[in-house]
């Protein structure tokens, strides 16, 4: 570690964060800049040199049920990242996801080590439900990087922490489509299933879409199905889907994934980033999400009016979304029927992406702007 170099301890338990962390990594390299990073990586982040304090599995859990389940092993790595921290003495702690996690851990270190600036990159989603969280925060959070550009408001009304939107690095990696080139769809349709990237969702969702894609064989649909999917979870999904009536193709990795979405008619998915890709890809999509059995218990407690990124950037309904028991393989059967033709629903979906697509464009990189942001609170008194 050079002498005046910034030390920056990442926390991160989703591949999502690892991406975000691993691009980080490569603009301050390609700045110039002088970091030594410590904390919990990914593959991509330990692919750049980085050493993880453990594997970030044993903390890569969503869902109240899961966390209430996987408690003890979360409290273990909790204690053992907060000795790490105090041993490190990070100028940054940079908190990218896991909140469940990465707050406890804040909480602690903003006592232990007053001087450490704590930043949160990407935002809290406190407009989709405890909107209390925003000012609770505050008192470890320094400052907030959000990647949707209307967060930045919602956190100042809600007196959260400060905030700055440096953009969506979705938006600076996939490249500008046409969305006149995606009004017809092929002979067969070429659909991909997202079922989700935890082992929860695969086993809540994958039955929907292989009851969904029976009902459109039994209707005389014709189309071919890719199922991207990560490869710890490869085993599983082929399982899952060994008796679909039309077989998927799966791939892994996320060249093969862009490649696939680049050529795709129409997709699957399950609520979640994967939506703001999709939209960007102009791909027409139907949402759909089944909550775990703790978390249907409280579902009281959402507060926002759409699960969909895409919605929420357009401020309006473009992607249409099947939620609970109402995701049900007939309705969404004949929602893919329709959105497969050339048709008002599938202009308007469309329409909509190209929207979105405008509103997130920015004149730097995201990378760049977060990086220079990092920069700027770490040199701050």
């Amino acid at each position: 570690m050079e002498p005046d170099s910034l030390k920056i301890y990442f926390v991160v338990g989703e591949e999502s964060g690892d991406a975000l962390g691993a691009s980080l990594l490569d603009t301050f390299q390609q700045m110039n800049e002088s970091v030594s990073a410590f904390g919990l990586a990914g593959e991509r982040m330990k692919a750049r040199g980085m050493q993880s304090l453990f594997d970030i599995s044993d903390i890569s859990v969503m869902g109240i049920s899961a966390v209430a389940v996987q408690l003890p092993k979360l409290l273990s790595r909790i204690n053992r990242t907060i000795t790490d921290i105090e041993a490190v003495k990070p100028d940054i702690l940079l908190l990218i996801d896991s909140p469940e996690f990465s707050y406890r851990v804040a909480k602690k270190i903003r006592s232990k080590l007053p001087q450490t600036k704590i930043i949160k990159y990407v935002a809290p989603s406190v407009w989709a439900w405890r909107p209390g969280r925003a000012k609770k925060i505050r008192a470890f959070i320094d400052h907030i990087l959000t990647i949707l550009p209307f967060e930045p408001e919602v956190l100042r009304k809600l007196e959260g922490p400060e905030a700055s939107y440096v953009g969506h690095p979705m938006s600076n990696e996939i490249p500008i489509i046409d969305s006149a080139a995606k009004r017809k769809c092929k002979d067969p349709v070429h659909l991909v299933a997202l079922p989700g990237s935890r082992r929860g969702e695969i086993k809540r969702l994958m039955p929907v879409i292989g009851e969904t894609l029976q009902i459109l064989s039994e209707r005389g649909f014709k189309c071919d199905v890719t199922l991207p999917t990560i490869p710890r979870l490869l085993d599983e999904v082929t399982a899952s889907s060994k008796e679909w009536a039309f077989q998927p193709k799966i791939i892994t990795g996320d060249d093969n994934r862009k490649a696939v979405f680049e050529q795709a008619d129409m997709a699957l998915a399950a609520s979640g980033t994967i939506t703001l890709e999709l939209a960007l890809y102009k791909v027409p999509t139907i949402s759909i999400y089944k909550l775990d059995g703790l978390a249907m218990r409280i579902r009281h407690l959402l507060t926002g009016w759409t699960a969909s990124l895409p919605n929420l950037i357009a401020d309006y309904p473009v992607v249409p979304e099947k939620f609970n028991e109402y995701a049900h393989p007939h309705y969404i059967a004949r929602m893919v029927e329709r959105l497969s033709l050339d048709d008002h629903e599938r202009l308007l979906q469309l329409k909509g992406f190209d929207l979105i697509a405008e509103r997130l464009q920015q004149n730097s990189p995201s990378n760049e702007l977060a990086a220079r942001k990092i920069l700027e609170v770490a040199r701050s008194k």
